[in-house]
């Protein structure tokens, strides 16, 4: 190691989202996300130094699902529209439903964080599966009452326990009926490289 040479590291992140139907295997969507940098960058460090935001911890905690990422007008043309990704107090644009993926609270598989890496190379993945269950959602998370039988959504965004949105994506609408199951799964891949 040469202690006069000045490093040049370089962080990327990017992100995934899969959500399929976990009982058919069926894929409903498949996509690329918007990162909010801003936020990443600001967990990163915090979780670096063990840090506690205003309301928890940076680690990732839910997993928010909305139904206001498209516009779809009287001709049946779909809009849609852009990430709220690039602003510090990023919200999904219609949330309607919250769930919780951090497994220290819910201590389940098909709701968990976990982190993958495979030795010898410059990136590790932030795997994120969220199964939303039969007759779900409910509770008091679940605002979309117009429709008690299904569910519509076109946005997701993951939040840290802090509030802060770190990721945001937005897809053609899809449609989970009360008895059918859905499962998602988003992938975050840090990446560091010298330049």
């Amino acid at each position: 190691m040469d202690l006069l040479r000045t490093e040049k590291p370089r962080l990327s992140i990017e992100g995934h989202v899969i959500i399929t139907d976990p009982d058919s295997g069926a894929i409903l969507t498949s996509r690329r996300n918007a990162i909010n940098f801003e936020n990443f960058s600001t967990s990163i460090a915090n979780l670096l130094a063990n840090n506690t935001g205003t309301t928890g911890s940076f680690g990732i905690k839910t997993m928010r699902f909305g139904d206001g990422g498209t516009v779809i007008d009287g001709g049946g043309n779909l809009t849609i529209k852009s990430t709220n990704a690039n602003i510090v107090s990023g919200e999904l644009h219609n949330q309607t439903y919250s769930q919780t993926v951090d497994d220290n609270i819910t201590g389940s598989v098909d709701n968990q964080v976990t982190v993958t890496h495979t030795a010898n190379t410059d990136y590790s993945d932030v795997v994120i599966t969220c199964t939303v269950d039969t007759g779900y959602p409910t509770g008091s998370d679940f605002t979309d009452v117009s429709n008690l039988d299904d569910y519509v959504f076109d946005e997701i965004g993951i939040f840290n326990a802090n509030d802060d949105m770190l990721t945001h994506v937005i897809f053609s609408p899809l449609t989970k009926p009360e008895n059918r199951r859905i499962q998602v799964v988003y992938t975050i891949r840090i990446r560091t490289a010298e330049l």
